[in-house]
Order: C-alpha cells, then sequence, then structure tokens
C-alpha cells in the first residue's frame, strides 16, 4: 500500500494541480473527506454558511445522482458533501466514483482532503470520549493509524489537502472561504436590533449599545405617543448635539469594526441599541444607522424594533 507523506505543517489548503486538467465550469461540486476528528463536521458548516447546500455521510453510490442535479439549471447550485470511512464501501467505491465526476460535462468537482497529526487526533478523541470508527473496540491511537494507512490512495487523488492540526475553528473556516472563491457572495448580514431595556436584554445580540444617556422624546407630551420611526421625532433628537455626535461616532467605531467581523468569516452580525422602552431613541438610531451604514465593506444592513409596538 502506499505510505502517506508527511503531514504538511502549514495552515494553508495546499493546491495540486494535474497535468492536463481541463478548465473547472459548472457549478461547485466540493467533496469533503479525510481522517476521522480532523474537522469535516466543522468545514461543513462553513461552507453551508457560504450559501452550499450541504449533505453529510452522503452514500457513495448516490454522489453521481446528486452532481447530476447540481448540473440542472435551476435546481441545486453549490454542492458540498461529506464521505469517510462510515460507509462501509466508501474506500473500495469511491475513486472509480470520483473518477466518473471527474468526466461529467458542466461540473466542476474539488475533492478536499482533511487531516491533522496522530497526536492531535488523540487528544480530540479523548476530549469527546467517542470511539474510532476504524477500532471501535480498539484505542484510538490505532484507529488513527489504520485509517491513515487505508486513506492514502485517496490522499494522493486530492485537489486541496488541508492539515487542521494548528488551526481554530475560526481559522478552519476562513481557510474554506478561500477555497470555495465565495467570499464575494457571502456578504454579512448586519442586523440593526433596537430594544427596550425594561424588557430586557436581547439574547442575540453580538454588539450592545445604551442610548439612555441621549434626551428622550418620552417627556414631551406630542412625541409620547409617537415613535422613533416618526418623523417629529427624529427631529427633535437631531436637534440635539449630544444625539448628532453620538451617531457619527458610533457609525465611524461600526465602520472601523465591521471589516473584521467580514475577515472573520462570520455570517450575521446583531447590533443591539437599547433604550428605556425601545419606542424613541433606540429606534431612531437603528433606523439612521441602517441608512448611514448600508453596503460598508459588502455588508447588507437590515433593521428590527423588538419593543416598538409595546404599549
Amino acid at each position: 500500500m502506499t505510505p502517506a507523506r508527511p503531514v504538511p505543517t502549514s495552515k494553508q489548503p495546499r493546491r495540486r494541480p494535474r497535468s492536463g486538467e481541463r478548465k473547472p465550469a459548472g457549478p461547485p461540486f466540493i467533496v469533503l473527506t479525510g481522517l476521522s476528528g480532523s474537522g469535516k463536521s466543522h468545514a461543513i458548516r462553513a461552507l453551508e454558511d457560504l450559501g452550499y447546500f450541504c449533505v453529510d455521510n452522503l452514500p457513495t453510490t448516490l454522489i453521481p445522482t446528486l452532481a447530476k442535479l447540481s448540473t440542472r439549471s435551476g435546481e441545486i447550485e453549490r454542492v458540498a458533501i461529506v464521505v469517510d470511512v462510515r460507509e462501509r464501501n466508501f474506500l473500495a467505491s469511491f475513486p472509480r466514483t470520483y473518477a466518473r465526476l471527474r468526466r461529467m460535462r458542466g461540473l466542476n468537482p474539488v475533492l478536499i482532503f482533511l487531516e491533522a497529526s496522530n497526536a492531535v487526533l488523540v487528544r480530540r478523541f479523548s476530549e469527546t470520549r467517542r470511539p474510532h470508527p476504524v477500532a471501535k473496540r480498539r484505542s484510538a491511537a490505532e484507529g488513527i493509524r489504520e485509517e491513515r494507512e487505508q486513506l492514502a490512495p485517496i490522499r494522493e487523488m486530492a485537489d486541496e489537502i488541508v492539515d487542521t492540526s494548528d488551526m481554530t475553528v475560526h481559522e478552519l473556516r476562513q481557510s474554506f472561504m478561500g477555497i470555495s472563491r465565495d467570499r464575494a457572495r457571502a456578504a454579512l448580514v448586519v442586523t440593526m436590533l433596537s430594544f427596550g431595556y425594561k424588557y430586557g436584554l436581547p439574547m442575540d445580540s453580538d454588539l450592545v449599545f445604551d442610548v439612555r444617556c441621549l434626551p428622550n422624546p418620552h417627556f414631551v407630551p406630542a412625541l409620547r405617543q409617537r415613535t422613533g420611526r416618526d418623523r417629529a421625532v427624529a427631529s427633535y433628537m437631531e436637534r440635539d448635539s449630544t444625539t448628532r455626535e453620538f451617531i457619527e461616532r458610533l457609525a465611524n467605531y461600526l465602520r472601523y469594526a465591521l471589516p473584521f467581523y467580514v475577515a472573520e468569516g462570520k455570517s450575521y452580525l446583531t447590533v443591539a441599541i437599547g433604550c428605556t422602552g425601545g419606542r424613541h431613541r433606540s429606534v431612531m438610531i437603528a433606523e439612521r444607522l441602517c441608512r448611514v451604514l448600508g453596503g460598508v465593506n459588502g455588508a447588507r444592513m437590515r433593521v428590527k424594533h423588538r419593543d416598538v409596538a409595546r404599549a
């Protein structure tokens, strides 16, 4: 059996061009495989966040069927699947199946092999206390060694090899953003969420800003029954220099911070703006920030008012 090459130490995926390789065409069809415990579950979730239709542990015999569906216009686009030794016939049937994929017209298959050092894999199995699929009644170390030998021929077929030994979940996600070539399609969705502190903090907020320090339209009789979406309330708040400066400084901070969330590979970000009742100040500022920040670094802005309809 062909011995496995030394595990690469770089965190960057390694591209292995093929001689006479045709130029890829058609929708991406990513096939993830590799050693058990190397991070395939995290990788498939990252691709799912990037808009891929993902299937874990798909039987090898069904791969061509799914591939054909992905090439049909208007059906499934950008597919990613995980296949590995959990399937009994994987080792024997996968090489022929993947060769068939490469011959299919209108398909862009990419085989990605994930691996890690033996020490890291042993530690991961120890932490999860799950048996190794190749050696359920033996030690994880024995299963890892045996699986590495069994997968050596499939590793040789890989278009990309990713060593996850030293990777965090975020670094693994970034690697797959680069491999998928879909960074531009995975725009960060930013939700400006207004809320009232009297009703509790939003549980899904990533950033929280307190605007109770600003002048409160609630104490103006003509504005009390209105909300921050009304022009009269917005005009009242805009006349105050403190409010104008607050909005400007907060907008500048978010302009600075949002690119870091995009670079991290985050799919969505919730910015919570809170005042006492969630009807006036927080609503007005959330609306204004949504307009001011629209399109920053490719982010898609949306606004949501949790408590504006409360009495």
